[in-house]
C-alpha cells in the first residue's frame, strides 16, 4: 500500500503579500486586479473568505461583499520564487516528488513510513521547516493515493495535518460533501444534486451501471473516487507544449507605446521560463485581443533561441504589422512553442553567443534569487528599439 502526501501551501499568494507587507497580517486581503474594473479574485484571506469571497469570482462581486478588505495586485515573481524554495526542502524528506501547481506538491514516502518516526512526524516536521524557514502555513494530506490526500489536505485548513489511515477510506469520505472531489466542478455538481446526490456515500452506495450511463466515463471515475480510489504513481515530468504569458488590461489601450512595453515585459517572464527549464523555441506567438472581442495571433518561426532580444523583436515586428485597427486591445499576450534542449543550438563553439548565453544565465540566477523585477535583460537597447530610435 501506497503512502502518499499532499502539501498544500495555504492562501500562498495572500501569505506572501503578508512577507512582504506585514501591514496586511489579519487583515482580509485580496489579491486580484483592480475591484473596481475588470478581473477575477485570484486569492484571498480566510479572514475575506468569512465574506464569502472565493478565488475566480469576479473581482466587482468580491468588492461589493467586502468593500472594506485590502485589494492588491499581487507579486507573481515573489511566489514563483518562493514556490522554488518549498521545492527544495521537500527535497531533503522525498526522492520523488510531484508539484501539481504553484502551491501544491505530492510526495511518495511509500516504504519510508518509519523513517524520522513515523508519517504524522514526518508531516510535522517538514510543515514546521517551512514555516519556521520561510513563514510559510502549510497543510498536509496523508493517504493512500493522490485523490484521497488531496482531499485530507484541505480538511483542516490552515496548518492542519489529516492521515487517512489505510482501510479507512470510506470511512474518512462518507459524510463529505461531493465538492471535495477533485474534478467535480459546479456544472457537475448541479446534476448530481438534481439526482438526490449530496454527499459522497451517496454516491458509493449508489449503482456504478447507474453513473456509468447518467455520466459516462466521467461517471465512474466518480464512482471509483467515492471509494477511496485514485492513483498512486506521481508525474514526475511531462512535455510541456507551449509557454506564454498575458495580460488583461483594467481599462483597453490604444497607444501602441504601452501595448509595446507590455509586450516587452511578457516576453521576459517567457524567456524567463525558458531558460529556467533549459529549452529553447522556434515558433514565437502574438496574441491581441480587441475592445470588441475580435482576437488575432501571429505566429512566426526562427531558428532556436533562448534570448530575450531576439525574440521580442520577432514579437514588436508581428505586433507593428498586426495592429492595424483604430481599436483599443483588451489583451495582449505572448507565447512560445516548438522547443528543443539548449544544448541543440547551432554555434555555441562561437565566443559572442558564449557570451550572450552566460549573461542571459546570471541574469536567470539573480532573479531567481531575488524576483523577476529585480533586472531587465538589455532594457535600455530594447527600449531604443521599442521606440524605433538609434543609437
Amino acid at each position: 500500500m501506497s503512502t502518499i502526501f499532499h502539501l498544500d501551501l495555504d492562501a500562498f499568494f495572500v501569505s506572501v503579500e503578508r512577507l512582504l507587507n506585514p501591514t496586511l497580517n489579519g487583515k482580509p486581503v485580496i489579491v486580484g486586479s483592480d475591484p473596481k474594473g475588470r478581473g477575477v479574485v485570484t486569492a484571498c484571506s480566510y479572514e475575506a473568505r468569512k465574506f464569502g469571497l472565493h478565488s475566480a469570482m469576479p473581482i466587482r462581486q468580491a468588492f461589493k461583499l467586502c468593500p472594506q478588505g485590502v485589494y492588491v495586485r499581487g507579486h507573481y515573481d515573489e511566489y514563483v520564487r518562493f514556490s522554488k524554495i518549498v521545492g527544495k526542502i521537500l527535497k531533503d524528506y522525498s526522492p520523488i516528488i510531484e508539484q501539481a501547481s504553484i502551491d501544491e506538491y505530492y510526495m511518495d514516502f511509500t516504504g519510508f513510513e518509519k523513517v524520522l518516526g513515523g508519517v504524522m512526524t514526518m508531516a510535522s516536521t517538514i510543515q514546521s521547516r517551512i514555516k519556521n524557514e520561510l513563514y510559510l502555513p502549510c497543510s498536509i494530506g496523508i493517504a493512500s493515493n493522490k485523490t484521497l490526500a488531496k482531499i485530507a489536505s484541505d480538511f483542516r485548513k490552515p496548518l492542519g495535518i489529516t492521515y487517512v489511515l489505510h482501510g479507512q477510506e470510506e470511512a474518512f469520505l462518507s459524510w463529505l460533501p461531493l465538492e471535495v472531489i477533485p474534478g467535480v466542478g459546479k456544472a457537475t455538481i448541479e446534476k448530481l444534486h438534481a439526482r438526490g446526490f449530496y454527499k459522497i456515500r451517496d454516491v458509493a452506495r449508489s449503482s456504478p451501471d447507474f453513473f456509468s450511463t447518467s455520466f459516462g466515463k466521467a461517471g465512474i471515475d466518480l464512482w471509483n473516487k467515492a471509494h477511496g480510489e485514485g492513483t498512486e504513481y506521481l508525474t514526475l515530468s511531462h512535455e510541456q507544449k507551449s509557454i506564454s504569458k498575458e495580460t488583461t488590461f483594467l481599462e483597453d489601450v490604444l497607444d501602441p507605446e504601452i501595448l509595446r512595453d507590455t509586450l516587452f515585459t511578457l516576453t521576459g517572464k517567457v524567456c524567463q521560463t525558458l531558460r529556467d527549464q533549459g529549452v529553447m523555441a522556434a515558433t514565437i506567438t502574438l496574441k491581441l485581443r480587441y475592445t470588441d472581442f475580435i482576437t488575432i495571433t501571429r505566429s512566426k518561426t526562427l531558428p532556436l533561441t533562448d534570448d530575450d532580444e531576439v525574440i521580442y523583436e520577432c514579437a514588436k515586428s508581428m505586433f507593428d504589422k498586426a495592429f492595424t485597427r483604430r481599436v483599443a486591445v483588451r489583451l495582449i499576450g505572448i507565447g512560445l512553442s516548438k522547443f528543443a534542449q539548449s544544448g541543440e543550438q547551432v554555434n555555441l563553439f562561437d565566443a559572442v553567443v558564449d557570451k550572450r548565453k552566460n549573461l542571459l544565465k546570471a541574469v536567470n540566477s539573480i532573479r531567481g534569487k531575488y524576483g523577476f523585477s529585480t533586472i531587465s535583460v538589455g532594457a535600455v537597447e530594447m527600449k531604443k528599439k521599442r521606440k524605433g530610435t538609434g543609437d
